[in-house]
């Protein structure tokens, strides 16, 4: 999808100018929080609650796509005046869509169909201010290969309760990194929430991530 753009101020997003927007992060994960955090964003957390049901015959990224758009809608409509960025994250083998597991069981076969096999994960993100005229949204994908894991390998990943929250059953910025073998694409996408796209999005939104008072001071010459 081709994002659209209409919008007519640079906003800083590390100021804590009252006359500047406030930014919400439409998610109620602690990663996507982390990850933001690294750009410098000043910005407030507001979970939405959503029925993620995939729609009959919707493919993984219009799927992805969807949820982010309605995540980053939901947010708006309490804080209309708000730049709201929305994510959603899918992970799909032999067209299939692996949510988050159940319960143990549920982790343990996804763990299994995913062993030695190469996945995608896709990621929806949606960077929202309807006052301003700002509807921005873009899917990103990364490939991961899983090495073979053996039936002990899975047992004891499961039973440290890391599988529970993650679509797919596991976590690659956590023990979970013991499981992969490879990735081709953005790391952070896997993690869930692509830093690079998102920058993009927010640059074409006029929002500066390189304000004057995010950037390190510059250092002392040598004499």
């Amino acid at each position: 999808m081709t994002p659209s753009r209409s919008a007519n101020l640079k906003w800083s997003a590390t100021s804590k100018d009252p006359a500047r927007p406030e930014i919400f992060l439409a998610s109620a994960s602690p990663r996507r929080r982390q990850l933001l955090e690294q750009l410098g964003l000043i910005f407030q957390v507001h979970a939405p609650s959503l029925d993620e049901t995939p729609r009959p015959g919707e493919t993984p990224e219009d799927y992805a796509l969807r949820l982010s758009e309605e995540k980053a809608f939901q947010v708006s409509w309490r804080h209309p005046e708000a730049v709201v960025i929305g994510a959603d994250t899918v992970v799909i083998l032999s067209g299939d869509m692996l949510g988050k597991p159940r319960d143990s069981d549920h982790a343990r076969e996804m763990l299994t169909r995913l062993s030695g096999q190469t996945h995608q994960v896709i990621t929806g993100i949606t960077v929202l201010c309807p006052p301003r005229q700002i509807y921005l949204n873009q899917a990103v994908a990364t490939e991961v290969t899983l090495k073979r894991l053996s039936r002990e390998e899975i047992d004891h990943y499961v039973a440290t309760g890391e599988p529970m929250d993650k679509a797919g059953a596991y976590g690659i910025q956590g023990k979970g990194a013991l499981l992969v073998e490879k990735i081709a694409g953005c790391y952070n996408n896997v993690v869930g929430l692509p830093l690079f796209a998102l920058g993009i999005l927010l640059e074409q939104a006029e929002i500066r991530l390189w304000s004057p008072d995010s950037s390190p001071p510059a250092a002392a010459p040598r004499h």
